[in-house]
């Protein structure tokens, strides 16, 4: 127990001594209040912590997001957090990454390749289950239900849409009618749900797997005046959604905690290098 405290109170010294560092954080789009706040989180905490932090913005763009990285490896910064566009096609900015000896965090959205350090995310499965049991007790376990879908490839599309159809298939009375991307953005959502509405007008419920496009869905709904009749869940909180909600607009949307995501990416990047470790703490239990 001595040793451990020893341990704590030295890797607190070190953290608050500090040392120089750079490092980059690729953002997938500042087009999404979500993101934005994640880098504002990340930025402070950089600011807090008087460490360099190059902040690049991918615009929803792969392909730009690959060179947004390469410049950063080109720049040697000690370490890259990235928020992926597309966690197939991130993979090889993190291999490369890896080739060059910078460790990396992915944030909200994971990797499906390459070594990375560690990945700091809600739980997007449970999030999409909790939009589920939501929906399924608004309609009293009887409906027709739109998924809008995020942008395909992503672990946060992937997961979230996983939860919500594996919560919802539990109410054999509840059927998903249409399933349809809109790419995480609010304009899409907008056309898609009112595509949608056309071959669904007698729809019940929406989960949207983040707010923008939930937000979207929204504006079709009241331009076709079936905003009254129809449960509508986002995923994320983001201002916007929250106002909605408590305007009797969006029914729900389940919370993440942007800011402080971005934050512990840096905290932790920070503390891996000053030691080459990454600290966990696990909650501890009295027994009596």
């Amino acid at each position: 127990m001595k040793k451990t405290l020893l341990t704590l109170l030295a890797l607190t010294l070190i953290m608050s001594i500090g040392f120089s560092f750079t490092l980059g954080l690729s953002v997938s789009t500042l087009n999404n209040p979500f993101f934005v706040a994640l880098k504002d989180g990340a930025v402070e905490k950089a600011e807090e912590l008087n460490i360099d932090l190059i902040v690049a913005d991918a615009r929803d763009n792969p392909a730009k997001q690959l060179n947004d990285i390469e410049d950063m490896i080109q720049r040697k910064v000690d370490l890259i957090i990235i928020n992926p566009t597309d966690s197939d096609a991130i993979a090889s900015s993190v291999e490369e990454a890896n080739d060059a000896n910078i460790p990396v965090i992915t944030v909200d959205r994971g990797s499906n390749g390459g070594k990375v350090l560690l990945h700091i995310a809600s739980d997007n499965i449970a999030g999409g289950a909790m939009a589920a049991e939501f929906i399924a007790e608004k309609l009293n376990q009887k409906g027709k239900v739109i998924e809008l879908v995020g942008i395909p490839g992503t672990s946060a599309a992937r997961d979230r849409g996983a939860g919500f159809d594996q919560g919802i298939s539990k109410y054999k009375d509840i059927k998903v009618v249409a399933r349809q991307t809109a790419n995480f953005n609010r304009a899409e959502g907008l056309v898609v749900m009112e595509n949608l509405l056309q071959s669904n007008p007698d729809v019940n419920a929406v989960f949207a797997q983040n707010d923008e496009m939930a937000l979207g869905a929204i504006e079709a709904l009241k331009s076709a005046g079936k905003l009254k009749n129809v449960v509508v869940v986002g995923f994320d909180a983001v201002p916007d959604a929250v106002k909605s909600v408590q305007n009797k607009e969006m029914a729900a949307t389940i919370a993440q905690q942007p800011e402080k995501m971005g934050g512990l990416a840096v905290t932790k990047a920070v503390e891996y290098l000053n030691t080459m470790t990454v600290y966990f703490p696990v909650d501890l239990k009295l027994v009596k």
